[in-house]
């Protein structure tokens, strides 16, 4: 169940999207990951540190792997985590799941404009808590207009 806490920390990946450099190929993402006290354990933004990083990719480079507080933490990402990737051999999707991750709060579901995503449907089957605040959708997609027009 979301609450202002998820709120908060969802407006703040939004924002951290902000820091992405924009490119006509993918979209503007933060993510930020948050152990179950509500202490930030990593960041992370769309092109970070290379032109084919992902915002869920690298704030979950920077937790080591293992770390116990990433079973209890949830992960905050203003786009959808995706599902396929041409670029890098695993998606966020699955290094989500793989890190044990078991809640995922997101503000827009990725269009279609890239790859058809199915990340929230792979997550929840993986019995992943989904938590969506499709109200804060049109911040996100006003940082990528650029993509939509």
């Amino acid at each position: 169940m979301p609450d202002l806490d998820d709120r908060h920390w969802l407006e703040q990946a939004i924002d951290l999207s902000r820091s992405c450099p924009p490119t006509t190929t993918a979209f503007c993402v933060g993510a930020i990951i948050v152990s179950a006290e509500g202490d930030v354990m990593a960041t992370g933004y769309s092109r970070e540190t290379d032109p084919h990083d992902h915002a869920e990719e690298i704030a979950l480079t920077k937790v080591s792997a293992g770390d116990p507080r990433l079973t209890s933490a949830t992960i905050y990402t203003s786009l959808e985590p995706c599902s396929k990737r041409a670029s890098r051999p695993r998606t966020c999707t699955d290094l989500i799941l793989a890190a044990g991750i078991p809640r995922v709060g997101l503000a827009w579901r990725e269009p279609s404009i890239f790859v058809d995503c199915e990340g929230v449907e792979l997550l929840e089957a993986a019995s992943v808590d989904v938590l969506e605040f499709p109200d804060l959708a049109k911040e996100v997609k006003e940082i990528n207009a650029y993509l939509l027009a």
